[in-house]
């Protein structure tokens, strides 16, 4: 794979990037003629992608050559399938993509990429309309501090056919693997006892359509809502084409029961109540999750469930949180003092609904009890206002000592632009800085009140 080394001086107008072979990079000010050095170690990896003039399709993936550089040394070069990836995000220019690593014959084989665990799918994250840059890596990396699996991921720069794309997050795809959402593989000949009973996974999440084969509806209405909307659970592992008759039905019947369950008038009974059916403590955590950040997504779409074998339903792990955190103009999607899970109260129009689960889970005192005592623990802990604005700023420091987040703004050209659905406006990068911070110390207030109010 032809390249140039570091080829970011090939689109930066305002500066002049220079390298030397072995150190260090300079960042000129071709308007001042300062130089700035920026050390070898410091540069953050560099990933080169060369599709040899093809275009990147939605779908299918197109082969591609890859080679990784960190720190001067090449860590990775060989094939890959990649595509476009993404609902709402393929609007902007700044595309994130999906891809595969590929042997020399073309079929897919389990790398490490970056220190990764050894796998085959692979996603390039390309924040834009969350002009921090951070907002998935925090809640992803806080997640993982509380003891809950989300997609590990390494800041990378990223080098599309010889043009420099600004900042990018290489992220693992969320997947049924032993390094990833560790759970049994379902085999298409398991269709009966305990081997039917795990494992699986179901996403509430956006598709083309929903029908019969790649999902099943729940029977319960969600709250508030005023068009009729409906809860649509899809199969994600085993999918539709390998989901058997007997799998659809075990699964389906397994979540009717929860609900029915939950629904009813002994919901709360210890002992026949909907603690039969799910993994209390998963619930708490994505709660807590989703509420800290005030994900207008939360609970509604990017919603992964977990099904193992002779295990109780679980929720989890997160995923897209580029909305939350403030950076959202609908549905009170900008406020750090609604609760989340009363979407529907707010937007009762919006397609996508809330089940009722949440609603109905804030009525149970032992629920509440338990969530209490995790939210204080925590608060006083991995959710601590120090750690997590600790965090940002350690984000912060990697991307100015690194020079990416300077290459990522002169590439795309948005602060102080609105994009969609921006709530805040900020005037420089420090601004959208200052503006998360201060939401955060707002929401954690806010959130500190209402729970001890429980």
């Amino acid at each position: 794979m032809k390249k140039q080394l570091y080829p970011r001086a090939l689109i930066l107008s305002a500066f002049l990037i220079l390298y030397s072979c072995s150190a260090e990079k300079e960042l000129v000010n071709e308007t001042t003629n300062q130089q700035v050095e920026i050390p070898l170690e410091d540069i953050l990896p560099q990933v080169y992608i060369n599709t040899n003039s093809q275009e990147i399709p939605d779908e299918p993936k197109i082969i591609a050559e890859i080679s990784i550089e960190n720190k001067g040394e090449l860590r990775h070069e060989g094939l890959i399938g990649i595509e476009i990836r993404g609902q709402s995000s393929q609007m902007f220019p700044k595309k994130q993509y999906g891809f595969e690593t590929r042997d020399s014959e073309n079929q897919d084989i389990d790398l490490s990429l970056l220190g990764l665990p050894e796998e085959e799918d692979w996603i390039l994250h390309a924040p834009y309309s969350d002009k921090s840059l951070i907002r998935n890596a925090l809640i992803y990396d806080l997640s993982r501090d509380i003891g809950r699996y989300a997609s590990r991921l390494v800041f990378v720069e990223l080098i599309l056919n010889n043009t420099y794309d600004g900042l990018y997050i290489l992220m693992e795809k969320l997947k049924r693997d032993k390094y990833r959402i560790d759970i049994n593989k379902l085999k298409s000949s398991e269709n009966e006892g305990e081997d039917l009973t795990g494992g699986y996974i179901l996403k509430l999440d956006k598709e083309n359509s929903y029908n019969q084969s790649n999902s099943f509806t729940s029977t319960i209405r969600p709250p508030n809502s005023i068009n009729n909307q409906q809860i649509h659970f899809v199969f994600d592992t085993p999918n539709e084409e390998d989901i058997t008759d007997e799998q659809r039905n075990y699964i389906k019947s397994y979540i009717n029961s929860f609900e029915t369950t939950l629904n009813s008038n002994q919901f709360s009974d210890l002992e026949n109540g909907y603690s039969k059916y799910i993994d209390i403590d998963s619930f708490i955590d994505f709660f807590i999750l989703n509420e800290m950040s005030n994900n207008v997504d939360g609970y509604r779409l990017s919603t992964w469930l977990v099904k193992d074998k002779n295990e109780l339903l679980s929720i989890g792990p997160i995923w897209d949180f580029n909305l939350a955190f403030g950076n959202a103009n609908y549905c009170g999607g900008e406020r750090h003092d609604v609760w989340t899970y009363k979407f529907n109260e707010r937007c009762p129009e919006d397609f996508w609904q809330i089940p009722f689960w949440w609603n109905r889970l804030m009525e149970d005192s032992k629920f509440k009890r338990l969530l209490q005592q995790r939210w204080n623990f925590l608060r006083n802990n991995e959710l601590s206002e120090n750690n997590i604005l600790s965090k940002i700023d350690n984000y912060v420091n990697l991307f100015e000592s690194s020079g990416s987040r300077e290459g990522n703004f002169r590439r795309w050209q948005i602060i102080g632009e609105y994009i969609w659905p921006n709530y805040f406006i900020g005037g420089s990068y420090q601004d959208e800085i200052n503006y998360l911070k201060d939401w955060i110390s707002n929401r954690m207030a806010w959130l500190d009140s209402e729970i001890d109010k429980f």
